[in-house]
């Protein structure tokens, strides 16, 4: 079946379709056809898997009037970073909310967010993520004072507004795999707002197809992201007067390669993305595809995934969160 996201309110924002293509000498190195999905090239600095996802959340925004976007994520957030580009480019006030502390050299996504003139705030104390919706709250009561309209967007925007991203993407990868003659076991993706996730699984089960979305924990558990999954898709049915029976979706995911937790990676994860980078000329990043990618070469060697045949790997962006992590890159890794 074909979901008809007409009624919807859009904007154009992303560079789609993004190529599909195969990874030769990966996957002759793992005895499996690895594919990439690049949605790394979904724009330059509007990269990234946010971008489809903005597609629809600012649309909204702008379709209630909107004059300010406040949204927030970690301090070296794809998610942030695509919010201020897209402010900029649409004229909006665009307003940050940052967990942890900036060095004292900029850098990364941060530094784009500067550029781009988001107004950005942080906080790093742990105590102050229990006052996270006050924090946000004061933000748009600040901004509605000083004139502005403002439209809060979730953490990677991940909602019934965002899963439309991938739900649309859905039939993208349809065309994809009709024009490569494959039929893959899996669709791997890197899982931190799960809002990515929540769409490829909807727009799967939607159009019953035979690949199982497998989302990547890159932070929190597989329980959190199952609860996640349906929160989205039942937010998603209320928006839309739609109805999905939740108990059948099939939602997959691995947290075995979180490692010491969000946004810290170990060597492991830097050698994987030296790898990859020196074998096809694609980078990763150490947050979110670093440890996805990583995961899922575990899985192909020794796990769930040894015995499939295709495997697509979303590429979700984000080489921006290279550079502040520089320095954990192994010195052998550097030309000299």
């Amino acid at each position: 079946m074909s979901i008809d996201l007409s009624n919807i309110p859009r904007i154009s924002l992303a560079q789609i379709p993004t190529p599909l293509q195969k990874l030769e000498r990966v996957s002759r190195a793992l005895g499996t056809n690895v594919w990439i999905k690049r949605d790394d090239l979904t724009g330059s600095l509007l990269s990234g898997n946010k971008v489809r996802k903005l597609e629809f959340t600012v649309a909204q925004a702008l379709t209630e009037g909107a004059t300010a976007l406040i949204t927030s994520g970690g301090i070296q957030s794809n998610h942030c970073r695509a919010t201020a580009v897209v402010g900029a480019q649409l004229g909006l006030k665009v307003c940050l909310v940052l967990r942890g502390q900036p060095e004292e050299i900029v850098d990364g996504n941060l530094l784009l967010d500067s550029l781009c003139g988001a107004e950005i705030n942080t906080f790093a104390s742990s105590s102050d993520i229990f006052r996270f919706p006050e924090i946000i709250q004061t933000k748009y009561d600040e901004l509605t004072r000083r004139g502005y309209k403002p439209f809060v967007i979730p953490i990677g925007a991940s909602d019934g507004l965002g899963l439309c991203g991938y739900l649309s993407a859905v039939e993208e990868l349809q065309n994809d795999f009709l024009q490569n003659n494959i039929d893959p076991e899996y669709i791997v993706c890197a899982t931190g707002s799960g809002g990515t996730q929540a769409g490829l699984t909807l727009g799967v089960h939607l159009n019953q197809l035979n690949n199982e979305v497998l989302g990547m924990a890159v932070c929190d558990n597989t329980d959190y992201f199952h609860k996640k999954v349906r929160s989205d898709v039942s937010d998603w049915m209320r928006r839309y007067g739609q109805s999905v029976d939740l108990d059948a979706l099939k939602i997959n995911v691995n947290d075995r390669y979180i490692g010491p937790g969000y946004a810290k990676a170990g060597a492991e994860i830097f050698d994987t993305i030296g790898w990859l980078a020196r074998e096809e000329g694609v980078v990763l990043d150490p947050i979110y595809t670093g440890k996805a990618f990583h995961g899922m070469i575990e899985e192909i060697k020794s796990g769930l995934l040894r015995d499939a045949k295709n495997i697509v790997f979303l590429h979700t962006g984000g080489v921006f969160g290279v550079f502040p992590y520089k320095q954990n890159i192994p010195t052998n890794l550097v030309s000299h």
